[in-house]
């Protein structure tokens, strides 16, 4: 596929998927936010019913509370507790006012019963059905049902057993607050179903929103049911463990509905529910993705005629780029963009340009810094093979031969070996530290058989895993050649040489003391500053600049001496290399 069909089918692609995400990402957010908005606005309304109902509930329960705090009804409960019969009748009148108070200021209370022991007490204008004892009604069997211990019993919607109305109403039991308990008292309230569906109903505004109270298991609370009171049992498990919320919820019809929950607080095991259907939520989102996929496709269409235009304007610069990409790549450095203009492709071309003579710098560089690693490991081989070293333990190894000293000649020959395989490194110039300590341990057993009991020497690792360290090879040599060769001249003690290695905050620390005989501060900065031209100060240069060149001036080296006490040579080096070893 050419570059202009590609770039055309990108172009395309491109507004595809910009419209199309751009499309899912509106559907989607608006869907969300009418979601949100519907459930808070659906709770909210919920919360303010339940609220409503619960006052009313609230001021029923004081009515009756009030109502039991009376004389009346106080002289009631003392002829129930002394079982006094006879005086039933003048109770009953006793206690009318109460009653008529109770049912003024509480008009949604249908009628009112007090069962006792001693007879059922009510209000005089209320009609009594005569056919239905008490203990045959339905709030008989819920009172009997209920567990103990209980003060207040709710009980759902039914029709009104007790008087001849015959109303649907939802009832009311309590226990009287009396001391002591007297069993088988129970002030019953029948309040009408109509007035609290009223008062649900009331509070519902323009809209889908429709609600309805249940208990906990799933049955309504009034008589008159609705569709959703018919669900599936899964409905009403979700709400069965909590006070409010809400929830999606998918009827065996596929409808959709959002629902919310709110439990009464003056009857927790009742919950208020209210429901939505979630397509007529959504409507106007439907709306909107048509209207959004008539908008992509006239953009694809006008995408179509604008990318071949475009192609063709585009396409003409990064032609003229790539011959020339093609010409550094037959290395023609020399190349160069030229535009009149300033758009981005021409930026590009003129940071082709500027890579070019970057790539220039680099290759100069390059040539430059391999030519001082080569001059440095000629230095260090240099240094490693010094004449006068060879030939002190050459020497040395031909008079101990002659002495027939066997053992020691044998030592010294593999300790030689050991040190020039280990500096060789098979051509590489990196190493680990087990090998250039290995290597400069070589060194000082040499050194020690050819000048006997003239230096000791020791090596201090902190930690064994730093053997596996990769470091530049022959580090260390040079600085205990200077300590044997320039710190212990003269010295009319026994020398010795300490070797330390540790590691700290990432990087490793080799230290190289010696007791010897030190340098001035001025030598030292002479030294430091490679103004001194005695072979130590060439060893040290050499190890300072192979340390620049692989180390990118990370690794460093300090001394520190003091005449006729010592010096202290301290190279520091990073743990880990950002870059490969390098090999010869």
């Amino acid at each position: 596929m050419s570059l202009k069909k590609r770039l055309w089918v990108s172009f395309i692609l491109l507004t595809v998927i910009c419209i199309s995400a751009t499309g899912s990402y509106v559907s989607v957010f608006f869907s969300n936010q009418m979601k949100t908005q519907a459930t808070k606005t659906s709770q909210d309304t919920l919360n303010k019913t339940a609220q409503v109902f619960d006052e009313r509930l609230r001021h029923i329960v004081v009515s009756i509370y009030t109502f039991m705090m009376g004389e009346p009804f106080q002289q009631l409960m003392m002829d129930v507790q002394a079982n006094k019969r006879s005086n039933y009748y003048n109770q009953l009148s006793r206690i009318q006012t109460s009653f008529a108070q109770m049912l003024l200021t509480e008009q949604s209370i249908e009628s009112v019963i007090v069962h006792t022991p001693i007879g059922d007490f009510y209000p005089s204008e209320s009609r009594r059905n005569r056919d239905v004892i008490f203990a045959d009604t339905e709030i008989q069997k819920r009172i009997t049902e209920a567990q103990d211990p209980w003060n207040t019993l709710w009980i759902p919607g039914h029709q009104d057993e007790l008087f001849n109305k015959r109303s649907n109403v939802l009832s009311l039991v309590i226990r009287p607050l009396f001391d002591p308990p007297q069993p088988g008292v129970y002030v019953v309230v029948n309040i009408r179903e109509d007035v609290l569906l009223d008062m649900i109903q009331a509070n519902l505004q323009e809209g889908s929103l429709r609600q309805f109270l249940v208990d906990r298991s799933g049955r309504p609370v009034f008589s008159s049911s609705s569709i959703l009171e018919e669900a599936d049992r899964l409905l009403y498990e979700q709400i069965e463990s909590s006070d409010k919320g809400h929830f999606e919820y998918t009827f065996h019809d596929g409808t959709h509905y959002m629902i919310n929950y709110k439990a009464l607080e003056m009857n927790p095991g009742w919950v208020l529910i209210g429901y939505q259907s979630k397509s007529e939520l959504l409507a106007p989102v439907r709306h909107m993705n048509w209207t959004l996929l008539t908008i992509m496709g006239i953009c694809i269409a006008l995408a179509l005629v604008i990318s071949s235009m475009l192609s063709g304007l585009l396409l003409k610069p990064l032609y003229k780029l790539r011959s020339l990409m093609l010409k550094v790549e037959q290395n023609h450095l020399n190349v160069r963009f030229e535009s009149v203009f300033e758009d981005e492709i021409s930026q590009v071309g003129h940071r082709f340009n500027r890579m070019l003579e970057q790539i220039g710098e680099l290759i100069e560089e390059v040539k430059l810094s391999e030519r001082e690693k080569r001059k440095s490991e000629i230095k260090a081989l240099q240094a490693q093979i010094d004449p006068h070293f060879l030939y002190n333990t050459l020497n040395t190894i031909y008079w101990k031969s002659q002495l027939e000293e066997h053992k020691e000649v044998s030592e010294m020959i593999v300790s030689l070996s050991l040190l020039f395989r280990l500096g060789l490194n098979n051509g590489q110039e990196i190493t680990t530290l087990q090998q250039e300590l290995d290597h400069v341990t070589q060194y000082l057993n040499l050194q020690a058989m050819c000048y006997p009991d003239l230096f000791q020497y020791e090596l201090v690792l902190s930690d064994d895993q730093l053997l596996k360290v990769p470091v530049l090879k022959i580090l260390l040599q040079p600085l205990v050649e200077n300590a044997i060769l320039h710190g212990f001249q003269g010295l009319s003690r026994q020398g010795c040489i300490r070797i330390e290695v540790q590691a700290s905050a990432g990087m490793l620390i080799m230290t190289v003391s010696d007791n010897g005989c030190g340098m001035t501060e001025a030598l030292v900065e002479r030294v430091l500053n490679d103004q001194d031209r005695v072979r130590s100060s060439y060893a040290l240069s050499n190890v300072r600049t192979r340390l620049s060149l692989y180390y990118d001036n990370k690794a460093s080296i300090k001394i520190s001496s003091k005449v006729n006490v010592g010096t202290s040579v301290q190279i520091t080096i990073p743990l880990a290399r950002g870059e490969d070893d390098e090999r010869d």
